[in-house]
């Protein structure tokens, strides 16, 4: 085995997570090392929808990027909205900001994780970013004052000393997690999701709103359409493991079928092709507070679970956890300090700004499982501009969510049905 030289950071995982963290450790000056066991450009099976929060994290690193976005529209389709519908196929159009008409650009993209993460990877910094691709995290040692990983790259194993802090952007798998803090896979908080992408999909909204459909077969999950560049649709399905197990439900089969024999979604795939294989993948979710953090390690993204309940998007939470777990690291250089304790303002941070958005898509979740409840919702806000606007403000406003999260909401609602 190979001695490499003492890396005081280690991000393990190149995605969303991991570039974003090392991206923001790149601004900051600070010298690291990335490890990522593929090389670019790599699939990974997705939504492929880039939210606000995407856009609002990569305008903090440098608001030139999103032009980037713009000057590549075979890579990145600009999107504007979300559209729900509910079981009894009624449906509502919520714009992801209330006035739109002075953006400069489009809230959020849609765009194939391996059109993203090839231009994330490609921005990495190697003045101060080593990066090592085809390199698998083997071990982690613990170490008197960090840790020590064994790692294998490409053939040939190697040994990282003096990590003073382990970055886990490893994913839902993530093996950071796994080992220093024993995570494991909740049916009750983890989700199973297929991908497939088909073109010809026709009646696609003009703004390239994103389209849930919360059908019948499918609650409490859900079948999705995003519109994609070049005609392409990403077309999947979503649901608890728990619920999965429970049922004894094939995922793949119950999408198929629901594209075959709903009578809105068949016109609509009436001339549309498979293109590939339909693709699996887990989604381990943010519906649970769960420590971010211990002696010196950070997860981020995916492997601290940070996906979101209801509509099963992680890209965002991923690289906002990856640019705060930037900041702190940058703190605990400063103090010399990098111990559970110090590392605690990581979690504080991060749950400070995100828990109310995660606790009401979990509210919104088990809402799901309640299909007179989902479609009252829908026909009011169908018919109600001002409900409309409210759900379209919690995108943008904290207040807003604590507010849908409040049963009196709903109990004002029927009142004044």
């Amino acid at each position: 085995m190979n001695q490499t030289q003492a890396s005081t950071i280690v991000i393990v995982g190149a995605g969303p997570a991991g570039c974003a963290t090392s991206l923001f450790l790149s601004k900051l000056k600070i010298p690291h090392t990335v490890i990522e066991k593929n090389s670019f450009p790599r699939d990974k099976v997705c939504g492929d929808a880039l939210s606000g929060k995407v856009v609002q994290v990569l305008k903090q690193l440098d608001p030139s990027l999103i032009q980037h976005f713009q000057n590549k529209p075979n890579a990145f389709l600009p999107s504007w909205g979300v559209q729900f519908v509910a079981p009894n196929g009624k449906s509502i159009d919520i714009p992801f900001k209330k006035d739109m008409q002075n953006e400069p650009h489009a809230p959020g993209f849609i765009s194939k994780r391996m059109d993203f993460d090839a231009t994330l990877f490609s921005w990495l910094d190697t003045t101060y970013a080593t990066v090592l691709t085809e390199t698998t995290l083997i071990d982690i040692t613990n170490e008197s004052d960090g840790h020590a990983i064994t790692i294998q790259h490409k053939n040939e194993l190697k040994q990282i000393t003096d990590v003073k802090m382990l970055v886990g952007a490893d994913g839902d798998r993530s093996i950071v997690g796994k080992k220093l803090i024993g995570r494991k896979k909740e049916n009750k908080h983890y989700c199973a999701g297929i991908r497939a992408y088909y073109s010809g999909v026709t009646g696609l909204h003009e703004q390239n709103f994103i389209e849930l459909h919360f059908l019948k077969d499918l609650l409490p999950g859900y079948l999705w359409i995003f519109p994609l560049p070049n005609g392409q649709a990403n077309v999947g399905a979503g649901m608890l493991s728990a619920s999965i197990s429970a049922k004894k439900i094939n995922l793949k089969e119950s999408m198929l079928k629901a594209i075959e024999n709903n009578p809105a979604l068949k016109a609509r795939f009436k001339n549309a092709e498979l293109q590939g294989k339909i693709e699996g993948w887990g989604l381990p979710l943010g519906s649970k507070k769960r420590p971010l953090s211990g002696d010196h390690f950070l997860l981020t993204g995916d492997a601290g679970s940070l996906i979101d309940p209801f509509t099963g998007e992680g890209i965002g939470n991923a690289m906002y956890s990856g640019m705060l777990a930037a900041k702190h690291i940058q703190k605990c250089i400063e103090k010399n300090s990098f111990k559970a304790a110090f590392n605690e303002q990581y979690d504080h941070a991060f749950y400070e700004r995100q828990w109310e958005e995660l606790k009401l898509s979990h509210t919104m979740q088990k809402m799901v499982k309640f299909p007179w409840l989902f479609n009252f919702v829908v026909n009011k806000a169908h018919k109600n501009k001002l409900l409309r606007e409210t759900i379209s403000c919690m995108f943008e406003d904290l207040d807003m969510r604590a507010k849908l999260r409040n049963p009196l909401f709903y109990l004002k609602l029927i009142g004044n049905d």
